[in-house]
Parts: C-alpha cells; sequence; structure tokens
C-alpha cells in the first residue's frame, strides 16, 4: 500500500466531496432565487389532496435540490400553523422523490462512450455560468449563471471524487477490507451515519454511484448503503422539530418514520430474495447491463417512489400514529401566548419562500392593529370595556411581532436573496414600525376613554356620529392599502392616497364643529381636549397607514 498514494486520494476525496456540496449549495440557492414566485405559488396550491402534496414536494425538492431544505421548509410551515400534519407528510413524501434527480444527473455524467466523457462536457458548464455570473449586469442572468456554474460544478467534483476513488480500488487492500462490510443492517448504518455528518443524502448517493462504478463496492452494498442515507437524511428534520412546536416535532417524526419504513420494507425483501440466492445487485444488473451508475440510480428512483406508493394510502393513519407518540397537553397555556403565524426560524433555509412569508406576516400584524383600533373607537364612543381583555392581548401580539420580526427579517436579509426580495425586507422593517404606532395610537385613545369615564363624562351625539364617520374613512383607508401593498397595485395606492387627503380635511372640520360646540356649551373643555387628542391620533393612524402603502413604490 502507497501511504503517498492513499494519502493524495483521501485529500482528493475530500476536495471533491467538498467541491459537490458547495456545487449542490450554489445551484439551490440560484434556482430557489429564480423559481421563488413558482415555489410560492407552488406551496400556497397544498391542500387535502394526496397527490397534489406528492407533488408539490416532488417539484419543490427539484427545485431547491434539497429534500432536507423542503422538509426543514415543511417542519416551519406546520409550526406556523398554516399547513396540517397530513398535508406535511404528503409534501414530505414527494420530497424523497425529487431528492433522486440528483442520483439521476450523476449517473448521466458517468454516461458515454465517446473520446470526450459526458461528465467533462457537463463541468465546462461551470466556467460558462462564471463568466456570465462576472459580466452579467442583471440579476436574472446572474441567477442563471449561479446554476449553471453549480451544475458544472458537481461533475467537477464528481470527477475528483471518481479519480481519488479509482485509485483507492488499484489498492487490493483496500479492496478486502471494504469486500468485508456485506451485512445489509451494517451497510444501512453506515450510509445513515454518513449522511447525517454530511447532511445530505445527495451526496452520499452521489458517492456510493461513484463507488460502484469505479469498483471499488458492489452493486449490493451500494444499494444498501443509499437505503441508509435515506434515515441519515432526517437528521436535519429532526433537528429542526425538536426546537420547534408539538406540530414540528410530529412532522419531524413523520419524515423518520416514513424513511424507516421504506428501508425495513425493502430489507425483508431482500431477506425473501436471498433465499433463492437473489440479491439487488443481480435484479439491477440484468435490468441495466453494462451501466453500474444507472443500476444504483435506478434502484434509488424506485425505492422511493415505491415507498411512497405503499405509505401513501396510510397517510391518516401516520399522522393519528404520531399524535399519539407525541400527545396534546392539556394545558397549552405557554402555546396561548404571542406567536408568529407565518414566520419561523427554520424558513431561513428557503429564503425566497421565506420572505412571502414575512409579507403575510406583516399583513397579518396590520389586521390585528387595525383590530385594536376598531376596538378602542368602540371604547371611547360607548366606554363598554367588554373587549378589553382582547385589546391587551392584541398589544402584546404586536409588541412581541415588532421585535421578533425584525429581528427574523434582519437573519434573513443574511441569507442569499435578489435584489427585489431585499428591497421589500428593507421596506417591510419600517412597515413593522409604522403598524406597531398604529397598536399605540389605540393605546391612547384608549387612555383618553379613562379618562372620560373616572370623569363621568362622554362624548355629545354630535360628536360620536363624527368619531364613526371617521372610522368609516379609516376602514377605508385600511381596505386600499392592504389592496395595494398585497397585490403591488399602484391604483389602489392612490385610492388610498384620495382617502388620506380626506381624512386630513375631515380631521381638521372635526375640530371646527369641536369649537362650535364649545361656544354652545354642547360639551365641556374636559371632554374637548379627549376628543381632539382623538382626531390627532387618528390623522397619524392614517400617516401611518399609507407610509405601509407607499412601500410598493419602492
Amino acid at each position: 500500500m502507497d501511504p503517498i498514494i492513499i494519502t493524495t486520494s483521501i485529500l482528493s476525496l475530500i476536495a471533491g466531496v467538498g467541491v459537490f456540496l458547495i456545487a449542490c449549495t450554489m445551484m439551490s440557492s440560484n434556482l430557489e432565487s429564480l423559481g421563488s414566485r413558482r415555489m410560492k405559488a407552488l406551496f400556497a396550491k397544498t391542500s387535502n389532496s394526496k397527490l397534489l402534496g406528492v407533488g408539490v414536494g416532488t417539484v419543490a425538492t427539484v427545485v431547491i435540490q434539497s429534500s432536507s431544505a423542503t422538509s426543514v421548509m415543511v417542519i416551519g410551515f406546520v409550526n406556523a400553523g398554516i399547513m396540517s400534519l397530513a398535508q406535511a407528510a404528503t409534501v414530505i413524501f414527494g420530497a424523497n422523490i425529487g431528492t433522486t434527480i440528483t442520483g439521476q444527473l450523476v449517473a448521466l455524467g458517468f454516461s458515454g462512450g465517446s473520446a470526450i466523457s459526458t461528465s467533462v462536457i457537463f463541468a465546462t458548464l461551470a466556467g460558462i455560468g462564471a463568466f456570465i455570473t462576472t459580466f452579467a449586469k442583471k440579476d436574472v442572468w446572474k441567477k442563471i449563471g449561479g446554476i449553471l456554474a453549480g451544475f458544472g460544478m458537481i461533475f467537477v467534483g464528481l470527477s475528483l471524487m471518481s479519480n481519488s476513488m479509482k485509485a483507492f480500488a488499484e489498492q487490493e487492500s483496500v479492496r478486502n477490507f471494504l469486500a468485508l462490510f456485506e451485512n445489509p443492517l451494517l451497510l444501512v448504518l453506515i450510509g445513515a451515519i454518513l449522511t447525517a455528518v454530511i447532511q445530505s443524502s445527495s451526496v452520499m448517493t452521489s458517492m456510493a454511484i461513484t463507488m460502484v462504478v469505479t469498483g471499488l463496492i458492489s452493486l449490493n452494498q451500494g444499494v444498501y448503503i443509499t437505503m441508509g442515507s435515506n434515515i441519515g437524511t432526517c437528521v436535519t428534520a429532526l433537528i429542526a422539530g425538536i426546537t420547534s412546536g408539538r406540530n414540528a416535532k410530529r412532522t419531524a417524526l413523520i419524515h423518520l418514520i416514513f424513511n424507516t419504513c421504506g428501508v425495513l420494507i425493502f430489507m425483508l425483501l431482500g431477506v425473501f430474495l436471498s433465499i433463492g440466492n437473489i440479491n439487488y445487485g443481480f435484479i439491477f444488473e440484468s435490468m441495466f447491463p453494462g451501466a453500474p451508475q444507472m443500476q444504483l440510480a435506478m434502484f434509488h428512483t424506485i425505492f422511493n417512489v415505491a415507498t411512497v406508493i405503499i405509505v401513501l394510502p396510510l397517510t391518516n393513519l401516520l399522522v393519528k400514529l404520531v399524535t399519539k407518540i407525541v400527545p396534546d397537553k392539556k394545558l397549552e397555556a405557554v402555546e396561548q401566548g404571542p406567536r408568529s403565524y407565518y414566520v419561523d426560524e427554520h424558513m431561513l433555509a428557503t429564503p425566497t419562500v421565506a420572505v412571502q412569508q414575512v409579507k403575510n406576516e406583516v399583513m397579518n400584524m396590520a389586521e390585528i392593529a387595525m383590530e385594536n383600533l376598531r376596538i378602542s373607537f368602540d371604547i371611547i364612543s360607548t366606554l363598554d370595556y367588554a373587549d378589553i381583555e382582547k385589546f391587551r392581548k392584541n398589544e402584546d401580539e404586536l409588541n412581541f411581532l415588532n421585535r421578533e420580526l425584525v429581528a427574523f427579517i434582519a437573519k434573513l436579509m443574511r441569507c442569499e436573496l435578489g435584489d427585489k426580495d431585499r428591497n421589500y425586507l428593507t421596506t417591510a422593517i419600517r412597515s413593522v414600525s409604522d403598524l406597531e404606532r398604529i397598536g399605540d395610537y389605540a393605546e391612547n385613545i384608549v387612555e383618553y376613554a379613562d379618562k372620560l369615564k373616572s370623569a363621568e363624562m362622554a362624548f355629545s351625539n354630535l360628536a360620536i356620529k363624527e368619531v364613526y364617520d371617521l372610522r368609516s374613512l379609516i376602514e377605508r383607508l385600511y381596505e386600499k392599502v392592504m389592496k395595494a401593498y398585497k397585490d403591488r397595485d399602484l391604483v389602489a395606492l392612490d385610492g388610498a392616497n384620495e382617502i388620506e387627503d380626506r381624512v386630513d380635511n375631515f380631521t381638521a372640520e372635526m375640530n371646527k364643529n369641536h369649537i362650535v360646540r364649545l361656544g354652545r356649551g354642547d360639551c365641556t373643555p374636559e371632554v374637548g381636549a379627549q376628543y381632539l387628542s382623538l382626531s390627532a391620533n387618528v390623522e397619524r393612524i392614517a400617516d401611518h397607514l399609507i407610509n405601509v402603502a407607499k412601500t410598493v413604490k419602492e
């Protein structure tokens, strides 16, 4: 055994794995950024249809080239309460199918009998993509260049791994050592552990294909290592689930049970085949003779598709099982406190989807602020405090979202994002601040009501009518602002600006009317002070609402 050859081969293998991992990350982030709108539309379409969920999971994983990222993202959706366990399960099933694409690409790289190998041809895309990324001015072309560079680098890494493993395969002592690992259970364990360390089943499967092609291991060994990679890939989701809510833990458990069941089924089938002196290696060598790369890649695809077909009808039973394993607690006091409804730390794994969830959270925050404003209008008009507890809970929620959403956006802005998404996040921070201020002004209005009630005073009927007319204008303004914000509707923005001008004019008219009533003795200076403060606060609320709408121009 030549120590120099062995050392060089080990270093080349490490370099190959490193290049492969970086290539997958590069291709994944750029594909995700370029297909962000489609990704958002995909997850918006998840419904109770099991096949649709599988399709969404498959396509999403093909787009972002990572079943772990898809699973973590799904855990975030479940934790935020916007996806049911059954929906999450089917998306995870689909993710397992989508992750087989990388193996097929690697097999394609080893195909072809021409003088110039397919792998070398694909590897040239790394250089082409690098040139496009360097010289392109438009963001979309930079993303396309990044995708091509990442795709090409996959085959550069593959070539490094292949060359190092060929050197290993030439060492008889290495071949004899690896030949000792024939026990299927041990091979599955090795595949699971290595995948857990690398944090990528795609890389592990690609390494297994390379080892089979170079003759370092047999096809049957590669089959069981590939099975183990399906269990090892659950580690990322389990870590995400442990640090999240109860339903997120259940989702991670579904991922683990699903993948483990698939491995158990195929291992039992392997035992049955061994009775007739047949194994998976023999079957797939017969199906795809002379193409070891295709043999293992096709096993990986058939294995994952077959597992989905078997388990999909049992989805509801699987959901019931994990619900029993992780039961609901009798006291849910902790979960009833302030929380984010749409964003979750685990969504940082898919930044472009997280940006859309930030937008949803901002709109949710706007509705909470408006609900408190409505309650404050009712309280000061009627001096009825029936909804005061709801008001206080909403205020706590607004304060919580103000802190947490800004912190989440700050983390999200450190991720790989396109210019449009980054610009939006910059405006979102200001919008969050504007909405929190609306909540503060609603608090002020309740305080004015407190002063009226403690002094045993109230607004006159004419003043109350004006308050309700002002409220009606604010409701119309809010409707236009949300339409402009949600749909980037500039026509709605023009309508919002027009209503905001009317609010300014109306509050000025309210001040004049108050002076007239004060002169007639219809109200007192004490009551008038609260009335004028209310008018001034609502005018500022209109300003904050219009600030939110104006961000669509940026």
